[in-house]
This record gives structure tokens, sequence and C-alpha cells, in this order.
């Protein structure tokens, strides 16, 4: 081996790829909020469809998601200039 080998440049750095993956975790959880059980009765009526958690929680959960992505995108590291 030489000392002349260069190390692969990565696009982000390591920091970044946290962010980006706690990000993704974060939508992935907003879009679980969202689902629940199916009606295979169309004729009733369900109104767990209308509850806070898949209304109001869930998209603000999936929107901070795609915050903290773009974050991780734009974010310089130390080093960086």
């Amino acid at each position: 081996m030489s000392n002349n080998e260069q190390k692969p440049d990565f696009l982000f750095g390591k920091e970044n790829y946290k962010f980006l993956l706690i990000g993704l975790g974060v939508i992935a959880l907003g879009f679980i909020l969202m689902s629940g059980s199916s009606n295979n009765n169309p004729e009733v009526w369900n109104a767990d469809i209308m509850s806070f958690r898949r209304i109001r929680l869930a998209p603000t959960v999936v929107l901070i998601g795609f915050g903290i992505t773009i974050y991780s995108i734009f974010r310089k590291g130390k080093g960086e200039a």
C-alpha cells in the first residue's frame, strides 16, 4: 500500500448522512401513523378515518421529516467552506 491512495469523496459528511437517515425515519413514522385499519364494507362509516392522529399529527410528522431531510442536504460540515 502506498501513501498516494486517495480516499473516496462522498457527497456529504458523516453528520449529513445521520440527519438524512433520521429524517427518512421520521417520514416513515408519519406514514405509519397515517395508516390504519381498512373498512371492508362500503356501507358502514368508519369514524376513525377522521381521527386527530390521521388528520393532524401524521401530516405534521411527515412535514417535520421533510424539513430534517432538507436540513441534512443543505448543512455544511465543520471542515467545509
